[in-house]
């Protein structure tokens, strides 16, 4: 005599019986598992941004990736882990300048973009190379431990704590070395 509901009950079975092995004990290892979770990312690939202010340009930037990073514990931050150019611009659209990194992180909280890796400041006035540039949203400045500044007519200097306002109209610096380059008619 053949049972064929039997087969099926002994398959029934033999599961529950595999799934009670799995004792209370392993269910809170696989909760706490699950809460060692450090943050929440969202990758975007591509992004084109427009800063605008009272609804006028005054940058656009690319980055290749940008994950916004919402970490379990502390405020949230973009990272731009492939770089990041930024082209600026004045109330006619025309570019007055342009920032490039190979890396760069934006901590929301305390109004931070922090440039680093092969940062390159470009505008009419100066060429300012780092490997880190910081820029304070709330002081309108950006901030370097050390630099290279090359001018127009020639002049490279070595810029310790370097800081310009934010469109690098004047730069300044503690201390520095470097070659500069006199017109003839210097003092004249």
């Amino acid at each position: 005599m053949k049972f064929p509901a039997l087969g099926s009950l002994l398959v029934v079975l033999t599961i529950q019986l595999l799934l009670s092995s799995c004792g209370e004990d392993d269910l809170k290892k696989a909760g706490a598992l699950g809460h060692n979770l450090k943050d929440s990312i969202d990758t975007t690939i591509g992004v084109d941004l427009t800063y605008s202010d009272s609804a006028k340009v005054k940058a656009k930037g690319f980055a290749p990736v940008l994950n916004k990073v919402t970490p379990k514990k502390g405020g949230q931050y973009q990272e731009m882990p492939k770089g990041v150019k930024i082209d600026f611009y004045d109330p006619f659209l025309k570019r007055t300048g342009t920032i490039t990194s190979d890396y760069a992180i934006m901590k929301e909280a305390e109004k931070l973009t922090i440039f680093r890796r092969n940062v390159v400041v470009v505008n009419d006035q100066i060429t300012f190379n780092t490997e880190e540039l910081t820029w304070d949203e709330n002081k309108k400045m950006f901030f370097s431990p050390k630099g290279i500044v090359t001018k127009p007519d020639g002049t490279v200097l070595n810029a310790i704590n370097f800081r310009a306002p934010q469109d690098f109209s004047v730069f300044y610096m503690e201390s520095g070395s470097g070659i500069t380059y006199i017109d003839d008619n210097f003092g004249q």
